[in-house]
């Protein structure tokens, strides 16, 4: 067995390796001399000891120290080879750093970046890579995002011009509260939603006035051959309360009924719940009678347009968009429409009655009032005066007819233009109305079934510029009957009673004297006032001016001018013919 000799190891206290005294003199058997030693670290990277099977193609440089290095003394010299640099770049590159901290779900940096040209061009479709489906949904998503926030941006920006939401707008009082006045109860209108009472038809104890008939021409009217309205400043429209009316006066003297009211009165408390603007209504109880009236220039005597709409109406009263300026105009639209569908061809249906408020020769508006009597209880009767403006012969039965007019001032505010919708969209007009004048449609329902009108006739009115509140036209006009149209507004008779039964019996067990109904402008309610017996009585309320007394647009006015030299030349000329 050949013995195997370890030889004579030096100990070095100093460090790694072998100590440098005995460098010099150690020697290892068959081991070439003079190996160079690099002395290295703990934090170093240890790579080959030696390497054989390199090739030295540039062995020394002339004057540098290595070249009369022996080609065996070169398989242990890196120091002029990179190959551990290669080894600690592979290292390296095995080496990932985590990164702990929280990334965002939207950047994706392997995700293909898109520019408005990546579609159509060629050489960016042949590089890039097709995003995969996930990237597609999301690009989808994204584009919606974008299309629904510049949606939003536009609707804001229409919307930025226009005065601030419907429930920051502050209402003010349709009459002044005293302090002198007691408060003696109010009434939330949730309460008046669970109310329910049913009537007997009633009976009709007098009809008066006249009435002309309906043309029908206007039923085919559409935007596209619409007329003009116009203007009837020669015929008188009168608005007289209960306590005012000669032929209330003279059934409350014949014991006819206990409660007397107007078709408009009764409408408002039926309708209370759709109401947001401020009314008041006076209410005297006089011995076991009651009576319910409005003030004079009260708000019913106005057409309230945009009522429950959520974007509120300016608060300036000199605007022509104003809440007050908007009702003066509805009203005489209203006016002006019920009369100008009308064959004024001299043919009128008479009654048994004039006009009771018309004076002798005075040309007045034909109005057929009915004085209709309800039965509320087994002691207790109502008497109202109710309005229908035409009659038409139906299949050779004579038809009473209710006609109210719709006003569009700026499609703007409703978003619908009339024009555009009317004919292809009627039912998407009519929706935007009912939502934006619930309240004013439900009393023209109200209304027609109080006075037992077997059609109403809602015409589509529009100015003719949206700055121009002078000149309008009629653009299409629309029949519905009162029972129908009433379902379809969910407009329950039933309730409608109920709340003025309920109203009534509250009534009559206050003592004798005068009492105010008031919707409080800010909340759902009305409240009971009891007043002094003189209140109202030398109240003055600023009333609109008459139409030919306001501001008319420059065309007129020189028109109005031209006119008025005119006359004033000819009554001078007729003095000074008197006095020659």
């Amino acid at each position: 067995m050949v013995g195997f000799e370890v030889g004579s190891v030096p100990f070095n206290p100093d460090g790694w390796g072998p100590p440098d005294s005995a460098a010099a003199t150690l020697s290892l058997p068959n081991q070439p001399s003079n190996v160079p030693f690099a002395p290295f670290s703990r934090s170093e990277k240890i790579g080959r000891i030696a390497d054989w099977t390199r090739n030295f193609s540039n062995q020394g440089r002339p004057g540098s120290k290595h070249g009369a290095h022996h080609q065996s003394d070169s398989a242990f010299d890196f120091s002029g080879d990179d190959s551990f640099a290669s080894l600690a770049a592979d290292d390296d590159s095995s080496f990932r750093l985590v990164d702990t901290s929280a990334k965002s779900h939207h950047h994706n940096p392997n995700r293909p970046k898109f520019n408005p040209r990546w579609r159509f061009n060629s050489y960016n479709n042949a590089r890039s890579q097709l995003p995969q489906r996930r990237d597609e949904e999301v690009e989808a998503k994204k584009r919606d995002a974008e299309k629904e926030r510049a949606r939003r941006d536009r609707m804001y920006n229409n919307r930025s011009q226009m005065p601030q939401r419907r429930e920051s707008s502050v209402f003010k009082s349709s009459v002044d509260i005293q302090p002198e006045w007691n408060m003696l109860d109010q009434i939330p209108f949730s309460t008046f939603s669970k109310l329910s009472f049913s009537v007997p038809e009633p009976e009709d104890l007098l009809i008066c006035g006249g009435l002309e008939f309906y043309d029908r021409a206007y039923d085919r009217i559409t935007p596209k051959n619409c007329r003009p309205l116009e203007r009837f400043k020669n015929r008188n429209f009168f608005k007289v309360t209960t306590t005012d009316d000669p032929v209330i006066r003279r059934l409350a003297n014949e014991d006819k009924a206990t409660v007397f009211a107007t078709d408009s009165i009764l409408s408002t408390l039926m309708c209370a719940s759709r109401s947001v603007y401020s009314w008041d209504i006076v209410v005297q109880r006089v011995g076991n009678k009651l009576f319910f009236d409005k003030r004079d220039g009260s708000q019913l005597d106005l057409l309230a347009v945009h009522e429950t709409s959520q974007e509120p109406l300016p608060d300036l009263k000199d605007d022509i968009n104003s809440i007050h300026s908007l009702s003066v105009e509805a009203a005489y639209i209203n006016q002006n429409f019920s009369q100008q569908v009308l064959i004024r061809d001299g043919n009128k249906v008479t009654f048994d009655e004039s006009n009771p408020f018309a004076s002798e020769g005075e040309e007045v508006a034909p109005v057929g009032y009915r004085y209709r009597r309800w039965k509320l209880d087994n002691e207790m009767y109502l008497v109202s005066r109710c309005e229908v403006q035409s009659v038409v012969d139906i299949n050779n039965q004579r038809s009473f007819l209710t006609l109210n007019a719709l006003n569009e001032f700026d499609s703007k505010y409703s978003g619908v233009d009339w024009r555009q919708k009317l004919e292809t969209q009627r039912g998407a007009v009519l929706a935007t109305e009912l939502k934006n004048n619930a309240n004013k449609l439900a009393k023209w329902t109200a209304q027609a079934l109080l006075a037992g009108a077997d059609m109403m006739k809602l015409g589509y009115v529009s100015r003719v510029h949206p700055r121009d509140h002078f000149n309008h036209v009629i653009l299409a006009v629309v029949g519905y009957k009162p029972k129908d149209f009433a379902t379809q507004i969910n407009l329950n008779t039933s309730n409608m009673w109920g709340i003025v039964k309920s109203i009534v019996d509250l009534c009559m067990k206050l003592d004798e004297g005068k009492y105010v109904l008031v919707k409080d402008p800010t909340k759902p309610q009305v409240r009971i006032y009891d007043v002094p017996q003189d209140a109202f009585d030398n109240d003055y309320v600023e009333e609109p001016l008459p139409e030919d007394e306001q501001a008319q647009p420059p065309a007129e006015d020189v028109d109005g001018e031209l006119a008025n030299a005119i006359t004033n030349d000819v009554e001078a000329k007729e003095i000074t013919d008197e006095v020659a």
